[in-house]
């Protein structure tokens, strides 16, 4: 079984200031990877380096065996698509927003979306809730409903990757449950390989099947491996240097963590004295 992504040795500087350093992992096809770390350690830089937003100072990048400094941007567009934090204001029905998505499989001189087209993007929109919505103003939705628009115009790329990036940031605990549920369903019904940027350590080790740590003090990868290997109280206070606690939670059995502030930590200390 090949690897749907293997990224080899990556590094990038920014105004000479290293943000990602010799980083080397790949997925499988079906994987659910979060790749997680504190601000400024190089998430979205790793998603814009692979989309080819930016360049890196070193390494490779292979999307099914092929290295993707070798294909098109249109062609690179029919094996990732990429779904970043926030739906740019845009004066268009959500449908019309959707089917954007099938403009790398518009052939030479072709204007219009086709059938198939169509079929693609109310099938996907039908997978994600909003077909409903389908002639309304991308502009006129709320925050929750437009990042499913931006899922379904994703989704009809039919892509082998589907990146995102802090899909949950700006969403109610409602729709972040939503979007994680909906992304794991379509990772298991369709199977994509999925790379997703999360803030939240419980929301990662809920849904994803492997993690990628990166240290923001070094640019490296801290660790990779399971939620279990990889979330304890000692990574966590290394690379966030932050204090923690981390229980199992009682229904999934998966790694929860606990914030411990400075005046539970003076308490405990004195409970302890």
């Amino acid at each position: 079984m090949s690897h749907t992504l293997t990224i080899e040795n990556l590094s990038f500087r920014y105004h000479k200031e290293i943000i990602l350093k010799d980083i080397s992992f790949s997925t499988d096809p079906g994987e659910f990877i979060s790749i997680i770390g504190p601000n400024g350690s190089g998430k979205t830089t790793l998603i814009k380096i692979i989309s080819k937003i930016n360049k890196p100072e070193k390494g490779k990048i292979y999307i099914k065996g092929n290295n993707i400094q070798t294909m098109s941007n249109r062609q690179l567009a029919r094996h990732i698509a990429v779904v970043m934090q926030s739906v740019e204001p845009v004066s268009m029905s959500v449908e019309e927003y959707v089917l954007l998505g099938r403009l790398p499989f518009f052939k030479k001189y072709q204007f219009f979306e086709t059938a198939r087209d169509i079929k693609l993007a109310h099938k996907y929109m039908e997978l994600t809730g909003i077909l409903k919505l389908k002639d309304a103003s991308i502009n006129k939705i709320s925050g929750g409903e437009r990042q499913l628009a931006a899922i379904a115009r994703a989704l009809t790329q039919e892509p082998k990757l589907l990146i995102l990036d802090e899909p949950t940031s700006h969403l109610d605990i409602t729709h972040q449950i939503q979007i994680l549920e909906l992304i794991s369903s379509l990772k298991k019904t369709l199977c994509l390989t999925v790379l997703i940027v999360l803030h939240d350590l419980n929301l990662a080790a809920e849904y994803s099947d492997r993690l990628v740590l990166l240290n923001g003090k070094n640019g490296k990868i801290y660790q990779t491996g399971t939620c279990e290997q990889v979330l304890s109280e000692k990574s966590i206070q290394e690379v966030y240097n932050t204090k923690v606690r981390i229980q199992k939670n009682p229904v999934s059995k998966r790694p929860c963590i606990f914030l411990i502030t400075q005046n539970a930590l003076n308490k405990e200390e004195n409970i302890i004295v």
